[in-house]
């Protein structure tokens, strides 16, 4: 018979052990991020999608159901700007929604990273924002 901790490293409760991909584990920290955070007209949510080669933001008022402001590597500015390497790009993309959010009158969001963990692109995006004029 297998001893307390001997049972315990078996039944680790990881992803993978869980029969869980990747997707379904960034799904499930989405789905228990937005139960917390909900956009507003004065405070949307600044909402990240990263993809393995793009990296996108939105600024969503939830109570409406509208897009405020959007940005992402794939627009005109930043592509023209020949910025290489992802890292500076979402800072890039950081400071754009940032100027975006500033024109439409938002200063202050509430910061979804979207299942993601908050680093490496997700978090040059953030601080891009930041540097953009948003404050979280």
């Amino acid at each position: 018979m297998a001893s307390k901790s001997e049972e315990k490293q078996v039944n680790q409760h990881n992803y993978r052990t869980m029969g869980l991909t990747k997707l379904d584990r960034r799904n499930r920290i989405r789905k228990r991020i937005r139960k917390i955070i909900s956009g507003t007209s004065t405070a949307p949510r600044l909402s990240v999608y990263r993809s393995n080669k793009e990296i996108y933001a939105q600024l969503i008022d939830d109570q409406t159901g509208k897009t405020i402001a959007a940005a992402s590597s794939r627009d005109k500015e930043i592509v023209d700007a020949k910025i290489t390497g992802k890292i500076e790009v979402s800072v890039s993309v950081g400071k754009r929604i940032g100027a975006l959010a500033t024109k439409a009158g938002v200063s202050e969001v509430k910061f979804d990273r979207g299942g993601y963990l908050y680093h490496g692109r997700v978090k040059a995006l953030a601080e891009g924002a930041r540097e953009g004029g948003l404050k979280f």
